[in-house]
Order: structure tokens, then C-alpha cells, then sequence
């Protein structure tokens, strides 16, 4: 079994492949001030959770937008597993052509996710990657990474909006009945559900100018959902695991390079 895992400021989310079948995937919350030892110990709860046999992982590759949890995670793979963990950054070979201004900036997640895209989509394509922001990646006909848009996600929106308001409440994160809500629940639901619907179709109609109408759009992350999906008028593709997926094709890039 090979374990990906993409540590995010909300959630470290961990899926493990046998060959090529996601077995499983789950979910840990994200939080900096716990142990190498009290990962390990959830880790081992999520190994009991799905029956994991642990001699049977063979490996492990990361990506991480929390610079401090990094070496906690993997020396918590270690203690369980006692397998070293690649964790992507420089020096780790993705294949992917990247061309923005400082290609050290970009984080591991955009890069799995974009290796993933391009070995199941054609080119030109957008990832959006609905999660703690939302991010749409662009890569161009000639299979290069050329940039992004970087926006609030949904769920850091809800929390901007009960956190900087009186009245309105916290609410659950689905689709109302109708566009104008005719409660302050509904309304707020449908101010987060179509508000971003409208916004991903928008900066879709801005990309299909500069790079084409026959742009490949993919919708991946922790909302990518068909709630939200519903109500965006594009022509999408969810890839709800696109990320484990890069992961995947990077760990086995990297071991064919070992190996050769």
C-alpha cells in the first residue's frame, strides 16, 4: 500500500492505494500544537478504522501548505509505518513544466494536483480546488502551469461572515430551495452556494477568452461537491481525489528514478 498525504490549514487528508484502487480516505483535523506522538496515535485510529494491515505499507508521499507540520507527520508515519515519507518540494521530480515568476513559490498541492490533471485531461485546463481558498490553476495548451487565482473558499467565507456580523447564524453548507432565500438561513446558503457558482463561472468565461472555449475544466477539493456543482452553469469534470492521484504518479516517478 503507498499512503498520500496532503496536509491542509483545515484538514490533513490521507488516502492509501493499493496499486491502483483508492482503498480509502480520511480525514484528520489540521492543528500545529499537537505531538509527533498524538498524530501517530490518530494515525493508528484510522489504520483500526479500515483494517489496515501496517506491514503492508510500503511507502508514503506528502504535500503540506503548513510548513511546521511537515517533519511532525512524517516522523508520526515513521513511528507507526517505518517507512520514509517523500514530501514534495524541490528536488522531487514531478514533470511538470512550471512558468510563473518564482516556481520555489508554488505549494505541493497545486503541483499534485496539476500532474494528475494532466495525465487524465487535455490540455488547455483549469483545476478548481475548492477547499480553505479557491483556487483555480491554469495550465496552457503547451501542458505548462502558467499560474492561478487565489479566492476565499467557502467555508472561510461562512466564517469571515458569523464572525464579522451579529445576526447571522452558522449554517449548514447546502443548496436551498431557491436562489432568494426567504429565511436568513437559506439566504445565507444561497449567498455561499450560488455566490461562489457565479464566481467560478465567471473567472471560466474570463479563461475561455484568453486561452479558448475548449478549456477543460476539473473541480477537485473539499467542496467539490455536487451541491455546489449544481449550480455552476459550466461544463465541469469532479475529480474529487485528483490530489492523492498526483501524488500517486509523483511517488512512482521518483521511485523509477531511484531504481534507475
Amino acid at each position: 500500500m503507498l499512503l498520500t498525504i496532503d496536509i491542509g490549514n483545515t484538514y490533513i487528508s490521507i488516502g492509501g492505494f493499493d496499486d491502483d484502487n483508492l482503498s480509502f480516505v480520511s480525514n484528520i483535523v489540521t492543528d500545529i500544537n499537537k505531538s509527533r506522538d498524538q498524530y501517530a496515535v490518530e494515525i493508528i485510529q484510522i489504520v483500526q478504522l479500515y483494517e489496515i494491515d501496517r506491514k503492508k505499507v510500503k511507502g508514503a508521499i506528502m504535500c503540506s501548505v503548513v510548513p511546521e507540520l511537515s517533519e511532525t507527520i512524517k516522523e508520526a508515519l515513521m513511528k507507526v509505518f517505518n517507512v520514509e515519507t517523500l514530501i514534495v518540494g524541490p528536488g522531487v521530480k514531478t514533470g511538470l513544466k512550471i512558468s510563473i515568476d518564482n516556481p520555489a513559490q508554488l505549494g505541493g498541492d497545486i503541483v499534485a494536483d496539476a500532474v494528475a490533471a494532466l495525465d487524465k485531461y487535455p490540455a488547455p485546463c483549469v483545476i478548481c480546488d475548492f477547499g480553505t481558498a479557491t483556487v483555480f490553476s491554469v495550465i496552457d495548451e503547451n501542458k505548462a502551469y502558467c499560474g492561478a487565482i487565489i479566492a476565499a473558499g467557502v467555508g472561510t467565507t461562512l466564517d469571515a461572515l458569523t464572525k464579522k456580523t451579529a445576526l447571522l447564524p452558522h449554517v449548514s453548507i447546502q443548496k436551498p430551495e431557491s436562489i432568494v432565500g426567504t429565511n436568513t438561513i437559506a439566504s445565507v446558503q444561497s449567498g455561499l452556494i450560488n455566490g461562489t457558482a457565479a464566481m467560478v463561472d465567471g473567472i471560466i468565461n474570463r479563461l475561455k477568452k484568453e486561452y479558448g472555449e475548449k478549456i477543460t475544466v476539473i473541480a477537485t477539493g473539499q467542496y467539490a461537491n455536487k451541491i455546489i456543482a449544481s449550480c455552476i452553469e459550466s461544463n465541469i469534470i469532479i475529480s474529487e481525489h485528483l490530489i492523492f492521484e498526483g501524488l500517486k504518479l509523483i511517488y512512482l516517478k521518483n521511485e523509477k528514478k531511484r531504481n534507475d
